[in-house]
Protein backbone atom coordinates (compact mmCIF):
# COMPACT_ATOMS: atom_id res chain seq x y z
CA UNK A 1 0.00 0.00 0.00
CA UNK A 2 1.63 3.29 -1.08
CA UNK A 3 2.19 6.08 1.40
CA UNK A 4 1.72 9.72 0.56
CA UNK A 5 3.92 12.14 2.46
CA UNK A 6 2.49 15.66 2.48
CA UNK A 7 5.21 18.18 3.26
CA UNK A 8 4.34 20.91 5.78
CA UNK A 9 2.30 23.83 4.42
CA UNK A 10 1.61 26.80 6.72
CA UNK A 11 -2.17 26.78 6.16
CA UNK A 12 -3.20 23.49 4.58
CA UNK A 13 -1.08 21.04 6.60
CA UNK A 14 1.18 22.80 9.14
CA UNK A 15 2.64 19.61 10.63
CA UNK A 16 2.92 17.69 7.37
CA UNK A 17 1.32 14.25 7.15
CA UNK A 18 1.85 10.66 6.12
CA UNK A 19 -1.26 8.97 4.77
CA UNK A 20 -2.02 5.56 3.30
CA UNK A 21 -3.53 5.14 -0.14
CA UNK A 22 -4.56 2.32 -2.41
CA UNK A 23 -3.10 2.01 -5.88
CA UNK A 24 -5.67 3.63 -8.18
CA UNK A 25 -6.92 6.15 -5.62
CA UNK A 26 -7.27 9.78 -6.63
CA UNK A 27 -4.67 11.95 -4.85
CA UNK A 28 -6.90 14.87 -3.87
CA UNK A 29 -9.69 12.57 -2.66
CA UNK A 30 -7.24 10.71 -0.39
CA UNK A 31 -5.88 14.01 0.94
CA UNK A 32 -9.34 15.44 1.62
CA UNK A 33 -10.46 12.20 3.30
CA UNK A 34 -7.48 12.57 5.65
CA UNK A 35 -8.19 16.18 6.61
CA UNK A 36 -5.74 17.84 4.22
CA UNK A 37 -7.76 20.61 2.65
CA UNK A 38 -6.22 21.01 -0.78
CA UNK A 39 -8.08 23.79 -2.53
CA UNK A 40 -10.26 22.66 -5.45
CA UNK A 41 -12.33 25.54 -6.82
CA UNK A 42 -13.62 23.62 -9.85
CA UNK A 43 -14.81 20.67 -7.74
CA UNK A 44 -12.07 18.42 -9.20
CA UNK A 45 -13.18 18.67 -12.83
CA UNK A 46 -9.80 19.70 -14.33
CA UNK A 47 -10.99 23.24 -15.02
CA UNK A 48 -8.66 25.32 -12.81
CA UNK A 49 -5.26 25.11 -11.11
CA UNK A 50 -6.14 25.50 -7.44
CA UNK A 51 -5.26 21.87 -6.63
CA UNK A 52 -1.76 22.22 -8.10
CA UNK A 53 0.88 20.19 -6.24
CA UNK A 54 4.54 19.40 -6.82
CA UNK A 55 5.46 15.71 -6.72
CA UNK A 56 8.87 15.73 -5.00
CA UNK A 57 9.27 11.94 -5.05
CA UNK A 58 7.49 9.25 -7.02
CA UNK A 59 6.65 11.40 -10.05
CA UNK A 60 7.82 8.76 -12.54
CA UNK A 61 5.41 6.18 -11.06
CA UNK A 62 2.39 8.27 -12.08
CA UNK A 63 0.45 8.05 -15.32
CA UNK A 64 1.32 10.83 -17.73
CA UNK A 65 -0.72 14.00 -17.59
CA UNK A 66 -3.31 14.67 -20.25
CA UNK A 67 -3.13 17.54 -22.71
CA UNK A 68 -5.97 19.29 -20.83
CA UNK A 69 -4.05 19.05 -17.55
CA UNK A 70 -0.86 20.30 -19.19
CA UNK A 71 -2.70 23.29 -20.68
CA UNK A 72 -4.03 24.24 -17.25
CA UNK A 73 -0.71 23.66 -15.51
CA UNK A 74 0.84 26.30 -17.77
CA UNK A 75 -1.27 28.81 -15.80
CA UNK A 76 -0.39 27.52 -12.31
CA UNK A 77 1.53 29.67 -9.85
CA UNK A 78 5.00 28.24 -9.16
CA UNK A 79 4.93 25.67 -11.97
CA UNK A 80 7.77 23.13 -11.79
CA UNK A 81 8.71 20.18 -14.03
CA UNK A 82 7.12 17.78 -11.53
CA UNK A 83 3.88 19.77 -11.08
CA UNK A 84 0.52 18.06 -11.36
CA UNK A 85 -3.12 18.85 -10.65
CA UNK A 86 -3.94 16.63 -7.69
CA UNK A 87 -7.47 16.06 -9.01
CA UNK A 88 -5.93 14.31 -12.01
CA UNK A 89 -3.35 12.15 -10.21
CA UNK A 90 -4.04 8.45 -9.78
CA UNK A 91 -1.83 6.95 -7.09
CA UNK A 92 0.53 4.33 -8.50
CA UNK A 93 2.41 1.59 -6.68
CA UNK A 94 5.21 3.80 -5.32
CA UNK A 95 5.20 6.15 -2.35
CA UNK A 96 4.77 9.85 -3.13
CA UNK A 97 6.14 12.98 -1.52
CA UNK A 98 3.86 15.95 -2.24
CA UNK A 99 4.39 19.66 -1.73
CA UNK A 100 1.41 21.99 -1.77
CA UNK A 101 2.55 25.34 -3.23
CA UNK A 102 2.28 28.38 -1.00
CA UNK A 103 -0.07 30.22 -3.37
CA UNK A 104 -2.75 29.53 -5.97
CA UNK A 105 -4.20 31.86 -8.55
CA UNK A 106 -7.73 31.33 -7.22
CA UNK A 107 -9.38 34.73 -7.28
CA UNK A 108 -12.57 33.52 -5.58
CA UNK A 109 -11.60 31.65 -2.42
CA UNK A 110 -14.05 31.17 0.41
CA UNK A 111 -11.14 30.76 2.82
CA UNK A 112 -9.96 34.38 2.62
Amino acid sequence: MPQIVILPHPERCPEGAVIEAETGDNLIEVALANGINIEHACEMSCACTTCHVVVREGFDSLEESTEDEDDLLDKAWGLEPDSRLSCQVTVGEEDLVIEIPKYTINQVSENH
